[in-house]
């Protein structure tokens, strides 16, 4: 089973957390409608949004723990699993939503194609303009090379610039109507 991110209502109510109606994400079907063919993961992704409010999260989970320098982001915890409500609230969504636009917005010159290869050039030029630039590319190599396997081939990360954004959108839409994400895994 993988891990699935379903926006809820906040704060949750009695014992558990409402989902929202997936009508709060019906726009999300002309993106599904509207994207070019080579990015038919991004239309599913959409398409998935509106049907649900959920994002299947499992694929992006990696990407986005890079992206954030952090490790289970997208599951909702910080401590043991056993020992939190798995729920990222308004304002981490708000949080997700704007480390991923900025990333989508610093990858734009490099083309549609996201790999592993490419968010790596995009993290060295945000972090080269950083206040400690050495010692924060430093600790990006080290994330970097303990991704590779143990032959250090990197992992076969191929997502559209659109299914990032994609991404992106869907935590806004839960930050902009005060919604939360429930870790469902």
């Amino acid at each position: 089973m993988g891990l699935d991110n379903v926006a809820v209502q906040w704060p949750r109510t009695g014992r558990f957390y409402e989902p929202v109606d997936p009508k709060e994400f019906a726009d999300f079907l002309t993106i599904a409608e509207t994207a070019p063919p080579h990015a038919a993961p991004a239309a599913a992704l959409a398409k998935s949004i509106a049907q649900s409010g959920t994002v299947h999260a499992t694929a992006y989970t990696e990407v986005v723990d890079l992206l954030f320098g952090l490790e289970g982001v997208l599951y909702a915890t910080e401590h043991a699993v056993e020992d939190e409500d798995p729920v990222i609230d308004p304002d981490g969504c708000a949080w997700l939503a704007g480390g991923l636009e900025k990333f989508v917005a610093g990858h734009a010159p490099l083309g549609d194609v996201v790999t592993f290869d490419t968010i790596a050039q995009v993290m060295r030029k945000a972090l080269s303009e950083s206040r400690h630039a050495d010692k924060e590319l430093r600790w990006l190599q080290t994330r970097l090379d303990a991704l590779r396997d143990e032959h250090g081939n990197p992992p076969q990360w191929h997502f559209s610039l659109l299914e990032i954004e994609v991404l992106a959108r869907f935590y806004r839409r839960c930050t902009e109507r005060g919604f939360a994400v429930y870790a469902d895994y």
